[in-house]
């Protein structure tokens, strides 16, 4: 049954009248009396009485408005919210955040979603990029900001690259490595207090343990936590140092309560981060806005 139609019966209804309806609905009235015609036909029932100038419901036709107004009115509100959707100001969205992207793009990125479309839900979820693909791929989310170097090749996603952000490895302010006469130290100085970071890339642990000479990658961190926050306080009241990204510290840094430290020959430390979502699906409006804003938000890190 067409939507149309049922209009048309309902505007009839309402109008006890072919030519009042007619107007109304900006048809010729010929054209409105096929449409009923062809309704009767589907319903295989009489809906008016037709008398002198006035059109009556039949019992048939009361049962068929009924439903029909209730249909009508479905139309209308799905038409509202389509538009609101469209435009952002309803529905919800879902998106994953790896442990830095969640430490420096989560914040404002938030805060300018509310502010933009504060009838929108937004649900963001925080984890490893491995968790994060399982949840895409279970549609638990639209996509995700992560580090992208050990996606599988045959993920079937698409990356959309986000700028590098430096790295580097800091400690508090008073940290014994900063009372020492050197200034620039061996990476196994520091491995000496202990390093914390948040599950690194392969080829980064690789890297690291090569320079450090050690057998198995389990002997390269002290404390591997996923959460940033846990991972700054702690390197704030110990003697930990804490391997990140320079963005992910900065408030602290220029706050003063943590330095960074200058390592002779350390491997280079960089991000390599994006934008993930499934391969040949379309994101949401709400999404695609949030995508666009995570990277220009990444571009001014």
């Amino acid at each position: 049954m067409d939507i149309r139609r049922l209009q048309h019966l309902v505007m009839l209804a309402d109008k006890a009248n072919y030519a009042r309806a007619a107007e109304q609905l900006h048809l010729s009235q010929p054209a409105l009396t096929r449409s009923v015609q062809a309704a009767e036909e589907e319903f295989a029932m009489k809906l008016f009485e037709r008398g002198a100038g006035e059109v009556r419901p039949t019992a048939a036709g009361q049962f068929v408005l009924e439903r029909a107004r209730e249909l009508v009115r479905q139309s209308h509100n799905l038409q509202r919210d389509v538009q609101l959707y469209r435009d952002r100001q309803m529905g919800d969205t879902a998106c994953g955040f790896g442990p830095f992207p969640a430490q420096f793009l989560l914040p404002p990125l938030l805060q300018q979603a509310r502010k933009a479309f504060a009838a929108v839900h937004v649900r963001a979820i925080m984890g490893n990029w491995q968790q994060l693909l399982q949840r895409l791929k279970d549609d638990e989310i639209e996509f995700f900001v992560a580090e992208t170097r050990e996606l599988p090749a045959g993920s079937d996603c698409t990356v959309r690259a986000l700028p590098t952000q430096p790295g580097g490895l800091y400690v508090r302010s008073g940290h014994p490595l900063l009372q020492s006469a050197h200034t620039h130290f061996t990476l196994a100085h520091l491995h000496a207090h202990g390093l914390a970071a948040v599950r690194l890339p392969q080829p980064v642990r690789d890297a690291l343990c090569a320079q450090l000479q050690l057998g198995h990658d389990k002997n390269l961190l002290a404390v591997e936590c996923d959460d940033v926050n846990s991972l700054i306080q702690l390197t704030l009241h110990t003697d930990t140092v804490l391997a990140a990204i320079e963005p992910a510290v900065r408030p602290w840094l220029q706050g003063g309560q943590l330095q960074a430290v200058r390592v002779r020959q350390v491997p280079a430390m960089t991000s390599s981060y994006g934008v993930v979502w499934q391969r040949g699906r379309s994101l949401s409006p709400m999404a695609q806005w949030l995508v666009q804003q995570v990277c220009e938000l990444a571009a001014q890190a």
